[in-house]
């Protein structure tokens, strides 16, 4: 009796510590797991801050865009009388309808891969992002492709109509150099047309409809920043 005693000790020894190192290494991985993810969340945090510095960008430019666009139309409505020919065709040129905004979701990909999502402690931060990151990503892919589809052919027809031509320093500006207006022949009768303020009046709708759309991921972002801020402050 004394011997098997003795086994059954020296059993429940190893066994209890075999189960004790595991529970360490269990509270070890956890400990990296919260580590890992308390540091995605934090890049996150960055990632989020350039992409509301892009959408605010953007939204500057659509409202310029729009401001030039009523310009144009006002214009047009008063027989071309209020801007010179050259002004005119500045404004059109300076119509910015194909910029799109482009999210970085590379840290958001990261949380998914390493499993450091589900440690997120707050589920309408989780919410938040797979909505940013899935609906409203996928829903400002498809709105940009058909913008862009509409600014080739906005471009085109402005060029082609109004014969511009362009001289181009490729080693001004910051990334695609500059351009500047060398030549143009005024058509008015196309500038009157019924053809080109639809073309107008199409643009202005899709600065407007983007522009809401951005405003609506704006807003997102913001809650998503506030929240993952929350987060980390609470680790």
């Amino acid at each position: 009796m004394r011997a098997s005693l003795k086994y059954i000790i020296e059993g429940f020894v190893i066994f209890g510590s075999i189960f004790f190192s595991f529970y360490i290494e269990d509270l070890r991985k956890e400990d990296e797991d919260f580590i890992t993810k308390n540091e995605l969340v934090s890049d996150l945090i960055i990632t989020l801050e350039d992409d509301l510095e892009q959408l605010k960008n953007l939204q500057e430019i659509l409202l310029e865009s729009e401001r030039l666009i009523l310009e144009i139309l006002n214009d047009i409505d008063n027989s071309h009388t209020q801007l010179t020919d050259i002004d005119a065709i500045n404004k059109i040129l300076a119509i910015e309808v194909g910029f799109s905004f482009f999210p970085k979701d590379g840290i958001f990909n990261q949380l998914i891969t390493t499993g450091s999502f589900e440690l997120i402690k707050n589920n309408q931060l989780k919410t938040k992002l797979l909505e940013m990151y899935n609906h409203q990503k996928d829903r400002n892919y498809a709105t940009s492709q058909e913008i862009d589809r509409f600014n080739i052919d906005f471009r085109g027809d402005i060029v082609k109509k109004f014969r511009i031509r362009f001289s181009y320093n490729s080693f001004d500006g910051k990334f695609y150099g500059s351009r500047s207006l060398t030549n143009f022949k005024f058509d008015k009768n196309y500038y009157l047309s019924n053809s080109f303020y639809g073309l107008i009046s199409q643009g202005q709708l899709y600065v407007n409809m983007y522009m809401r759309q951005l405003k609506d991921i704006e807003e997102n972002y913001k809650a998503s920043y506030a929240l993952a801020k929350e987060e980390i402050r609470n680790k």
